[in-house]
């Protein structure tokens, strides 16, 4: 019994500091370096189109960066090859064409950007 009263405050003082709320745990406090910079904007509009086996895709680059799109189809059938198309550069204010196809029904398609 002796031993439990002289446990008994530092098993109350363990048992309430897990028991304390996540916000009212001490937080190490960093000031920032400087001012953050501001990401550029980036990456052209696309509007892609899926007519029975055809995908067109139209990509309109309205920033100051080129931006390298490629156009990816996912084929429905399992013996349909998927692809990947070529790179094309959409520099500024361009609007480039993107095509493929799929032998049957196209499952999904989509345009991947890349920094060029």
């Amino acid at each position: 019994m002796r031993l439990f009263r002289s446990l008994a405050p530092a098993v109350t003082a363990v048992a309430l500091v897990l028991c304390l709320p996540y916000e009212a745990l001490p937080h190490a406090r960093v000031e920032p370096a400087g001012p953050a910079a501001r990401p550029e904007p980036f990456g052209a509009e696309c509007r892609t189109t899926v007519r029975g086996s055809q995908v067109v895709a139209y990509c309109h680059n309205a920033y100051a960066e080129t931006d390298r799109v490629r156009l990816h189809i996912e084929c429905d059938r399992w013996w349909d090859l998927d692809s990947d198309g070529p790179p094309a550069d959409a520099g500024p204010a361009v609007t480039v064409r993107l095509t493929g196809r799929c032998w049957k029904e196209v499952r999904s398609a989509w345009v991947s950007h890349q920094k060029g």
